[in-house]
């Protein structure tokens, strides 16, 4: 099997929950995506609609989804062998 590359997963996750975070975060501005912004703010310390909060939310979710993608990419490698 195929060993992953921890630092690229670790990255690439990161990268694609930011996006998400901070486009969520701009959109709940205009009342879209509100629910999820509310709880998410009570996990992501100032991640809330508005401009700022949006970029809050994505380094927030930079670091949250590398840590996941850092731990996915271990756990499977481990498992692999």
């Amino acid at each position: 099997m195929n060993k992953l590359n921890v630092k690229a997963l670790a990255i690439a996750l990161g990268s694609s929950w930011a996006l998400c975070m901070l486009l969520t975060g701009w959109a709940s501005i205009f009342g879209w995506s509100a629910k999820f912004v509310e709880v998410m703010g009570s996990i992501y310390i100032g991640f809330e609609p508005t401009l700022l909060g949006g970029i809050v939310g994505a380094i927030w979710g930079f670091v949250d989804g590398a840590i996941a993608g850092l731990l996915i990419a271990i756990i499977y490698n481990a498992a692999a062998k």
